[in-house]
């Protein structure tokens, strides 16, 4: 059978523990069998990050940039655990927080809906798309331990020599002070992609922080909103038939809880961390999220929400065979395909694209699953099978209609 021929490499950015093992596995039975694959290659695995101080992650952000759509596998965020099992140099930041803070993107995720998996939320008929801005707060802090009786500080030093200080805590004791920041600019570009993004899929963009407790910084955030909307979304949001409202991050969840779905969730950073995995675990599995981080100008990096599945790797280095779900970064393959094929004109392989998604969901209809969706699906009889195992009913159908 011929492949179906790629005219641009997608940057692929491998990763760590199982993830690893399915991304090799997805490759090897429903990408490579299909399609003439090429990509520009970058281990993120956590040796070689360490192995390169990290500059290998910075290296396959610029060349996102310069391709314009990447996919990544989940990787290691190294702990002080980590860094005496790896023996690492450093604990090394968040790989995704810097990829997304050279991006400067959008992290947009949403359920992988399969008709035989209702969600644990009964009023939920839409999916919940969750919009997380990917720059900033608690992902780009600084922090440090305060060992003793001390006074902390807020400094801005200005570039013509003036100062503010505000005092944040005299300490009597131990403690620990944090430092976050953001940019107008940035955040500027998260209200643009949060309400171009519901403009596409015609939904309700609802946004939420805390302003009342953060009176500066999430009031910030709160402000540009409003101002980017009322320049330049308000009349089209009004010609589409959606709305935009901001409330409070609290008032949001509650709201979400008794909603029917089909909105946009605008989230802060962290906030969408937590956010995007209650939606996900809420509709099944957190291998069942799809998510793309779209930069402002159109630059897309297609990822999996969820981690690097550490206990089923242990068990896979024992021998053992695992059943762990591969849907979450199989979709982030498809949906880098689909894009890459939408910028380069190749309908053939955009087709591909689809096709393996709708195979999948399939695969999943028809009883065949993996261990964590066993329970959820509405079906007589289910069969449970390992990763390869699922992966391969997915080959044989993909191939059956070829």
């Amino acid at each position: 059978m011929q492949r179906i021929a790629m005219k641009t490499p997608l940057v692929e950015m491998d990763g760590d523990e199982m993830t690893r093992i399915i991304w090799q596995q997805i490759k090897d039975i429903l990408l490579l069998p299909f399609v003439d694959l090429k990509t520009e290659y970058f281990d993120l695995g956590l040796e070689h990050r360490d192995a390169t101080d990290d500059r290998v992650t910075v290296e396959s952000a610029e060349a996102t940039l310069r391709l314009g759509v990447a996919v990544k596998c989940a990787t290691i965020t190294p702990n002080a655990q980590r860094v005496e099992e790896y023996h690492l140099k450093k604990m090394w930041k968040s790989p995704n927080g810097t990829i997304r803070a050279i991006l400067d993107g959008t992290v947009f995720r949403a359920p992988i809906v399969v008709d035989c998996i209702q969600p644990f939320v009964k009023s939920w008929k839409k999916p919940i798309t969750i919009a997380r801005h990917a720059y900033g707060d608690i992902y780009r802090d600084v922090e440090t331990l305060v060992t003793g009786p001390a006074k902390a500080d807020l400094v801005v030093i200005y570039a013509d020599g003036r100062t503010e200080t505000v005092r944040i805590h005299d300490f009597d004791g131990p403690g620990v002070v944090l430092g976050m920041h953001n940019l107008d600019g940035s955040i500027r570009n998260f209200a643009r992609a949060c309400f171009t993004y519901a403009l596409s899929v015609r939904q309700d963009l609802w946004f939420g922080a805390k302003d009342t407790i953060s009176k500066i910084y999430d009031h910030r955030f709160k402000d540009l909103f409003e101002e980017v909307f009322a320049a330049e979304f308000r009349a089209r949001f009004e010609e589409a038939g959606i709305s935009y409202f901001y409330t409070l991050i609290d008032d949001v969840v509650a709201r979400v809880m008794r909603s029917e779905g089909g909105i946009v969730w605008a989230c802060k950073n962290y906030d969408g961390d937590v956010m995007s995995d209650m939606v996900a675990s809420a509709c099944g599995s957190l291998a069942m999220m799809t998510s793309v981080l779209v930069s402002p100008d159109g630059k897309y990096e297609y990822e999996a929400a969820h981690g690097t599945v550490t206990r089923h790797y242990y068990r896979h280095l024992k021998g053992e065979t695992t059943s762990t779900n591969p849907m979450a970064t199989l979709f982030a393959w498809s949906g880098a395909l689909r894009r890459r094929a939408e910028l380069d004109g190749l309908p053939d392989l955009a087709a591909f694209a689809d096709r393996l998604e709708k195979t999948s969901l399939d695969t999943v209809s028809s009883g065949v699953v993996t261990g964590d969706l066993a329970s959820l699906c509405d079906l007589p009889s289910v069969k449970v099978v390992d990763t390869k195992g699922f992966l391969t009913a997915i080959h044989g159908r993909l191939a059956a209609n070829a």
